[in-house]
């Protein structure tokens, strides 16, 4: 792709995210977006349908980066789940401004829907290649696990990051592994 194609994207999701930092989604229009940006309207309609486009492809962007900075690149193993998780926190960690406003911003629930989505499929992906206990409903197996891994993403980066990135890691995996590992309960 053309270097200036790439300067000028860059220059408008800088622009809208800078944006979304000081105000509503909903309060956001083109032309401020466009000012901010140092381009022209008609430049941010050349590579964007509207600013829900952008907001898509904002979203996007910021959770392929952390796929991206969380995936086993360059080893010749794959990652355990506790590496993985480490990868993912400490990222998280240390671009806390952007995923903090993504994930508390009024008018951006699309960000949390699809983190959702994004952690179903890493943890479809382990139970294919682990197992389901005997008994345990895979599917909702998954969908308690994604629910409970994204919500305490959430509390941690909403909270500040109260616990460093391996305790957080250390209490997750042993809260996964004591579900997973928890005699069925006999019902009466």
């Amino acid at each position: 792709m053309d270097r200036r194609v790439l300067k000028t994207r860059k220059a408008i999701m800088e622009a809208f995210v800078g944006l979304l930092e000081e105000r509503d989604f909903e309060q956001m229009t083109i032309n401020d977006i466009a000012d901010r940006a140092n381009v022209n309207r008609g430049t941010i309609y050349l590579h964007y349908t509207d600013k829900f486009d952008l907001l898509d492809r904002c979203i996007e962007t910021y959770l392929q980066q952390l796929v991206e900075a969380c995936m086993n690149d360059h080893f010749q193993t794959p990652l355990t789940a506790k590496d993985a998780l480490l990868r993912t926190f400490g990222y998280l960690e240390e671009h806390a401004a952007i995923y903090t406003m993504l994930l508390t911003k009024e008018g951006i629930p699309a960000f949390r829907g699809k983190l959702m989505t994004l952690m179903i499929q890493g943890v479809e992906e382990q139970m294919n290649a682990c197992g389901v206990q005997g008994g345990m409903s895979k599917e909702i197996t998954t969908q308690f696990l994604a629910s409970a891994a994204v919500g305490l993403v959430e509390w941690w980066i909403m909270n500040a990051m109260p616990y460093p990135v391996e305790e957080m890691v250390d209490q997750l995996i042993a809260l996964l592994e004591l579900h997973l590992s928890l005699p069925a309960l006999a019902v009466k």
